[in-house]
């Protein structure tokens, strides 16, 4: 007894000993004493980084930690420990800590930025990343694909982070299933702050995605929770669920153009978001489902107006035996207790539906299996102007069930379905964006559906026992969410939005003072033309947001650009933002107005020309291979006696990706432009692709098109989304004004055509499978 009374002092002693360890920290300031310290370290290892930059530092962070004593690799003060050049990090072993560090001026020289693996065998297990930013860390150019979070292994989180600007291919994050390690693996992703992603111009661009087609039919467990994705525009889908059992909790959308998708996989929890919309925007979207056995309750969508794959309720049509890559069927799944503000058109059932295209689609491709065994019950829509197509029917709806539903309309009819009742009933601003229904809120019987008893909370917290009500919120009375409150997000240390600066005037009255105020003009600047006359033999290089003007907008300056053949007046370089205003363009023939780089455009570019005359070049805008921009628009502008026009038709290896997302051609003239007057071209056959976007509105194009080979004037192969209003065609040598895709949203009206051939309408368009 005495010795069994010995030894439990000895091991209480032992064990209260431990835990009053104190950490063990180690300051590191170079490679080799980072490397020195990684391998000595033990639990409770704390490995402080100086501050400072770390340049082309390829960090393998490994160890054994324990839950109370992890080992901690962070940075002295966070945000102060700069990882620049060709850097990355990868973490694996158990109960490891990466903090503070600051991902900036570089690029990952490997497939990641931050891996939970350091090889396909050794994996990552609850380790945690923290209070870290990775801005603007792009490869040379947007083909070349990376990662800049990759999970694998189990029980691994993405928390309190900052992540903005990725370009180039592939999600910004990614949960990988392949092999046992990653399956059930309950990855969290929380209170990240998801900034900016700029479209790519294609697919691949997502922010998040859970898994892949191959493992779609694999356990994730992954729960992404109380993040903020702030305009994430990289593509149609936003975060793609490619797995099982995943949480979409409490998420903030704000004005990002895409979706939360179900792309592959199946039983996934969508509840107690927000979507907040744009109305500038019309492609901000909401949920999109495919698959079985989902759940979408407790959601709040606002001002969305998006349309079809970025609807804001978008149910698909699935593919009869799909292969494991393709569109599954929507059944089983549940949509209840959501709430509808001001959306256009919000429910949309049947999307994608393409029997129509079965002559130029093979069976595999055809989506022709309707929603069945689906359920939307408890759900409120308001309309603050009336909206002639809430349901809207891409196919027949006689699979799914209306339950308790509640419209109010504003008094405009449109083709209802039983059960979604139209009411009188007001709503008020609880704060900016989010409406709840005020006192008047009729006395529905709300729906008790299978396991509705589990929803026992509305989207504020408020019980559902006490108040039970349709619609998200129960409660007109609830305190604010403050859902756009910044600080719920991402890093203390880091401010996303710093205090601008007012921008300055830099009058030139000489060639060499232009390139000069180009050249260290700050972002924002303007670069005023005081002299007549400017006369330059090199490029302009543009990388930042830079207006250019005529002091005297009445008697305008012309810039006369002598450079060699091939090169261009403007070269727009990566965020290159150019507004070129009341100025003469002249070359010399045999050079460009504007082109983009030829290699490395690692970032996009956009380009405003305005009261501008453009003449005597080889090329207007020359668009390079994997150059891409967001906004091109041409107004009041005068091109003539040019060799090609505007060419956006550099992507030729029809895998969906594009040149431009928006192009504007307003009240301008084309005049003896020789061929390639518009060329905006996308190729392959990509469902979920929605870009790009072209108008060419008040338009004059005469004598021009002399030498088109294809005898298109404008040419939009593939483009999803064209408008052709309001033009006149004079005197063009061409079979064809303009070839159009009339299964998609391509139009035109008001065109009036004189010996300038004709517009024609294709229903369905040849294009090359993708997948």
């Amino acid at each position: 007894m005495k010795h069994l009374l010995l030894l439990f002092t000895l091991f209480a002693t032992l064990a209260s000993c431990d835990q009053s360890t104190p950490k063990k920290s180690i300051k590191v300031s170079n490679k080799v004493e980072l490397e020195d310290a990684i391998s000595n370290a033990q639990s409770g290892t704390e490995i402080i980084m100086t501050n400072g930059e770390w340049s082309d530092i390829q960090i393998k962070f490994t160890g054994s930690g324990t839950e109370d004593q992890p080992i901690v690799l962070r940075a002295e003060t966070p945000g102060q420990v700069i990882i620049q050049g060709q850097s990355d990090l990868k973490l694996a072993g158990e109960y490891l800590v990466v903090d503070g560090l600051y991902f900036t001026n570089g690029a990952s020289p490997s497939n990641t930025v931050i891996q939970f693996a350091i090889d396909s065998k050794t994996f990552a297990n609850h380790c945690r990343v923290t209070n870290c930013v990775i801005l603007d860390f792009n490869k040379a150019q947007r083909n070349m694909t990376d990662l800049w979070v990759q999970f694998r292994g189990r029980y691994n989180q993405l928390d309190h982070c900052y992540l903005e600007g990725k370009a180039n291919r592939g999600p910004t994050v990614r949960i990988d299933l392949e092999g046992n390690q990653s399956i059930k693996n309950y990855h969290q992703i929380n209170h990240n702050y998801f900034g900016p992603r700029p479209p790519k111009g294609g697919p691949s661009a997502e922010t998040i995605q859970i898994g892949n087609s191959g493992t779609s039919m694999s356990p994730s467990h992954t729960l992404i929770a109380n993040n903020l994705f702030d305009r994430c525009n990289g593509e149609v889908e936003i975060i793609s669920s490619k797995s099982n059992f995943n949480e979409f909790r409490n998420n903030v959308f704000y004005k990002s153009q895409g979706s939360l998708v179900t792309r592959h996989g199946n039983y996934c929890i969508v509840d107690g978001n927000y979507f907040i919309g744009d109305d500038d925007s019309p492609e901000v979207g909401g949920v999109r489902l495919i698959g079985t056995g989902h759940s979408v309750t407790n959601n709040y969508f606002y001002n969305l107006r998006g349309e079809i794959f970025r609807a804001p309720l978008a149910m698909m049509n699935g593919i009869r035996r799909p292969a494991v890559n393709r569109y599954f069927q929507v059944t089983d799944v549940v949509v209840a207790y959501n709430t509808w503000v001001n959306c256009t058109s919000p429910w949309q059932f049947g999307v994608g539906s393409n029997v129509d295209q079965k002559e130029v689609l093979p069976a595999s491709e055809i989506r022709s299996e309707r929603p069945i065994r689906t359920l939307l019950a408890n759900n409120l829509i308001y309309n603050g102007h009336g909206d002639e197509m809430p349901i809207f029917r891409h196919d027949s709806i006689d699979g799914i069930d209306f339950e308790s539903n509640l419209i109010n309309n504003q008094g405009v009819d449109f083709e209802g379905v039983d059960g979604l009742e139209v009411q009188n009933f007001t709503m008020k601003e609880l704060e900016e964006n989010i409406w709840v229904p005020t006192s008047d809120l009729p006395n529905v019987e709300v729906f008790n559906g299978f396991e509705f008893d589990k929803i026992t909370k509305d989207l504020l917290g408020n019980s559902r026992t006490e108040n039970h009500l349709v619609g998200a919120i129960n409660d007109a009375n609830a305190p604010k969410p403050n859902v756009m409150d910044r600080s719920l997000y991402g890093p203390d240390w880091y401010d996303p939005n710093p205090a601008t600066v007012a921008p300055s005037t830099h009058v030139v009255d000489t060639s060499q003072e232009l390139a000069k105020a180009v050249a260290n003009a700050k972002s924002g600047d303007i670069v005023e033309l005081a002299a007549k006359q400017y006369e330059m033999n090199t490029p302009l290089k543009i990388n930042k947001k830079l207006t250019i003007v005529s002091a005297d907008t009445a008697s305008q300056s012309t810039i006369v650009y002598t450079g060699s053949p091939t090169t261009p007046a403007f070269e727009m370089n990566p965020k290159a933002k150019l507004i070129l205003k009341s100025v003469n363009l002249e070359g010399t023939g045999e050079n460009y107005a504007f082109s983009s780089l030829k290699e490395n455009m690692s970032s996009l570019y956009n380009l405003k020309v305005k009261d501008v005359e453009i003449s005597n070049f080889e090329y207007v805008l020359k668009a390079y291979k994997y150059s891409f921009s967001e906004f091109i628009r041409f107004e009041s502008t005068v091109i003539k006696n040019c060799n090609n026009g505007i060419e956006l038709s550099a992507e030729e290896d029809d895998r969906g990706d594009y040149n431009a997302e928006n192009v504007s051609i307003i009240n301008c003239r084309f005049e003896a432009v020789d061929q390639n007057v518009i060329d905006y071209y996308r190729g392959g056959y990509d469902e979920s692709t929605v870009g790009g976007n072209l108008v060419v509105k008040g338009s004059t194009f005469i004598n021009s098109g002399s030498k088109e080979k294809d005898g298109v004037l404008i040419n939009t192969y593939g483009i999803i989304n064209v408008e052709i209003t309001g033009n006149e065609f004079l005197n063009n040598k061409v079979e064809f004004v303009t070839r159009l895709w009339g299964a998609k949203n391509n139009s035109e009206s008001d065109n009036t055509i004189q010996n300038s051939g004709k517009i024609i309408t294709e229903q369905n368009l040849p294009l090359k499978l993708m997948y």
